[in-house]
């Protein structure tokens, strides 16, 4: 019986393509196709041994379909149940309880609130002033970083020189939860596409130019130390999290990587912003990984709980020894 690889997307035309054609290429038993749905039958027997998921965060009701055929034995990339981890402000406590490196962050009250919140009734727990100054100094006084607990696509995300402009900037956000972060005068920044908590591909990465020109193919950017820290941090976060693909950023000052966002499970992959290259490895990278995840039989759950849906069978990855210097494979 041949194993499928299903595929959901949104928008993107490259990396896709590109993937199901270099899975089916490799005539491995395994074949790759994109995922038509038109409604989820409760406990439904699941109809791929692996699905890739690009879009879910965006689109509810994949995200219902996924976590259905994750309980089913699918192996779904990344790990519908672990999104729940997906916030800036838990990552940054993960880190720093990790040992790796990264900006001093708080998390800030709303601006705003739904009109079921009494200002005084459903508040009584919370300050009655936010103590500003204190809470500036502490991520290191300006210029700092206010940008939203969770979400990307540098959504609401503020660099600030003044306690004028933080105020106003505060004032645009509505019921969105914000954090401050200490703004790091970086000397370098590199952005790492990780894959299957084992192959780690360090990139040049410019957040400030346009895009698809971000990404910079310069092998030795970074010095054999600083490669292999950033090696070594960005799978220490991957596994941690559970995220079978991700994007990693550093920011290096002084030889110190900062992780500065790691919660990106449906990374940027696309052909145009990678370019042939990088696009080449990342195709490459997910088939080995999919079509091994399809090879090692279903996901089957020895007990229905949420330990097991965050790591059912084959898919953690125990830490390994300290990663040196490679060849980009």
């Amino acid at each position: 019986m041949t194993l499928k690889i299903g595929i959901l997307v949104g928008r993107e035309n490259t990396w896709p393509q590109a993937f199901i054609n270099e899975v089916n290429r490799r005539d491995a038993g395994v074949t790759a196709e994109f995922v038509k749905l038109g409604g989820t039958r409760m406990a439904e027997p699941p109809r791929y041994a692996v699905i890739v998921d690009r879009i879910s965060h965006e689109v509810p009701y994949y995200r219902t379909f996924l976590k259905t055929a994750a309980i089913g034995g699918t192996h779904v990339i990344n790990n519908p149940f672990w999104w729940s981890a997906d916030e800036k402000f838990t990552g940054a406590t993960l880190a720093t309880r990790l040992g790796v490196a990264h900006p001093r962050t708080v998390a800030l009250p709303s601006h705003s609130y739904i009109p079921d919140i009494h200002p005084v009734e459903s508040l009584r727990n919370l300050e009655p002033r936010i103590p500003w100054e204190q809470l500036v100094d502490y991520v290191g006084g300006f210029p700092l970083i206010l940008k939203p607990h969770a979400g990307g696509g540098f959504k609401q995300v503020y660099k600030l020189h003044d306690m004028e402009g933080l105020w106003a900037a505060y004032n645009e956000t509505g019921a969105e939860c914000m954090m401050l972060q200490e703004f790091i005068h970086w000397d370098k920044y590199v952005r790492c596409l990780v894959i299957g908590r084992e192959h780690v591909l360090v990139m040049k990465f410019d957040v400030s130019a346009p895009y698809p020109h971000r990404y910079f193919d310069e092998p030795e950017y970074l010095t054999p130390e600083e490669h292999e820290r950033v090696v070594r941090d960005a799978l220490t976060l991957c596994r941690a999290l559970g995220y079978d693909m991700n994007t990693v950023e550093f920011a290096l000052k002084d030889g110190v990587p900062y992780a500065i966002d790691f919660t990106n499970p449906a990374p940027d992959m696309d052909y145009w912003s990678l370019k042939e290259k990088f696009f080449n490895w990342a195709v490459n990278r997910m088939a080995d990984m999919c079509i091994a995840r399809a090879q090692s039989g279903p996901a089957t759950l020895a007990e229905i709980h949420w330990s097991s849906l965050l790591n059912p069978p084959g898919t953690t990855s125990a830490p390994k020894k300290r990663a040196g210097r490679k060849k980009k494979d």
